[in-house]
C-alpha cells in the first residue's frame, strides 16, 4: 500500500502527468479547487498536465497515511508551487491485485 503512495509521491514531485497516469484506476475522481469530476485515465492525464503547468511543483510531501475502516488506503499530502500551497488527499483502491489511485483532490490552503 505504501508502495503505490510513495511512487505517486515521487511522480507528483516531478510534475509528470504522463507518469502519474500509470498509477490511476480506469476512472478517477479528481477535485481541483472544490470542483469534483470523474475522468477517464486518458482525460485525467490532460487535467494533471494543465494543473502541473499552472502550478509547477516546488515541493510535495506526505503528511499522513493510513487506512479507512474498510481497509482502503489513503494519504494526505502537501503540495507547494511557489507561494501556493495545496492539501492533497488520495484514496487507493485495489483493482485486480493492483493498488491504483482512485480519487485525488488538490485544495488550496
Amino acid at each position: 500500500q505504501s508502495d503505490v503512495i510513495s511512487q505517486v509521491k515521487e511522480t507528483i514531485k516531478t510534475g509528470s502527468a504522463k507518469e502519474l497516469v500509470r498509477f490511476l484506476n480506469q476512472t478517477i475522481d479528481i477535485t481541483l479547487d472544490g470542483k469534483a469530476q470523474t475522468y477517464s485515465k486518458a482525460q485525467a492525464e490532460f487535467v494533471f498536465r494543465d494543473f502541473f503547468k499552472q502550478y509547477p511543483p516546488s515541493e510535495f510531501s506526505i503528511v499522513h497515511q493510513g487506512s479507512s475502516r474498510g481497509g482502503q488506503p489513503f494519504a494526505i499530502g502537501q503540495y507547494k508551487s511557489g507561494a501556493d500551497v495545496f492539501r492533497v488527499f488520495m484514496k487507493i483502491k485495489t483493482v485486480s491485485n493492483q493498488q491504483l489511485l482512485h480519487e485525488i483532490s488538490f485544495s488550496k490552503e
